[in-house]
């Protein structure tokens, strides 16, 4: 039977956002640095030697616990969840025995994966049904959106606070020009100045704008954001 997600929002990471591998990127690099034809070799040895040992928070863990916690809120009897997470990686499934172990460790709700080894994450976001994928990586964002084939953003290190993060609740907030709606008006803004940009909008302001490569994701967030209660809602800012 297919599986149905078409009431379910289906966020994608990479594991370098969930979890924090910087020790194991740092010795791929230099051992890239000494032999590039030996390097992945050795780094898959290295992840397989370390597969047993914990790994720490990536950036993307506070908002990717949020989001789970929702299903708690999944109406008795419905099968399908109100977010899945599917991890997307470029790491090789060797490799990815050490963040599929942590996920079991950690008892996290995500049984969809998929490593690539090196090729393309957006070659993989349809089949998975992603809505919103989250990377460190600023060039593969960037191919994300670029595809449409679903939104991207770069998952940062959260603000230093003295209050710890509540994992109850989520929040977005989208810019509008080039990511609700197309960036025709940043363009002429950008190249033709100021005055062109506000005589441009004078007199289109009738006309409806075009939609930008996030206004999908928001459509969804809207569409399953009134099943959940008003204490664990996703407030959402321009």
């Amino acid at each position: 039977m297919p599986i149905d997600l078409s009431e379910t929002l289906v966020i994608g990471i990479s594991a370098t956002a969930l979890f924090d591998l910087s020790e194991a990127d740092k010795v791929f690099r230099e051992k890239k640095a000494e032999d590039p034809e030996t390097a992945i070799i050795e780094y898959r040895e290295y992840m397989l030697q370390h597969e047993d040992e914990p790994l720490e928070d990536g950036t993307g863990m506070p908002l990717v616990k949020a989001l789970l916690g929702l299903n708690k809120h999944q109406a008795e009897g419905d099968k399908n969840p109100i977010v899945e997470v599917v991890i997307i990686s470029k790491n090789s499934p060797e490799t990815g025995f050490r963040v599929l172990k942590e996920i079991r460790r950690r008892g996290l709700a995500i049984t969809r994966s998929a490593f690539t080894a090196g090729e393309p994450s957006y070659d993989y976001l349809e089949a998975f049904y992603v809505d919103l994928f989250l990377t460190t990586d600023e060039k593969d964002a960037q191919s994300v959106v670029d595809t449409k084939v679903c939104a991207g953003a770069i998952v940062k290190e959260p603000p230093i606070s003295s209050h710890e993060l509540r994992d109850d609740q989520v929040r977005f907030a989208f810019d509008a020009d080039a990511v609700l709606f197309s960036e025709e008006s940043e363009l002429i803004n950008q190249t033709e100045g100021l005055d062109k940009f506000w005589g441009t909008e004078d007199l289109q302001k009738e006309t409806p704008l075009q939609e930008g490569p996030h206004a999908n994701l928001l459509k969804n967030f809207l569409r399953f954001k009134s099943g959940c209660p008003e204490e664990s809602s996703i407030p959402l800012y321009d």
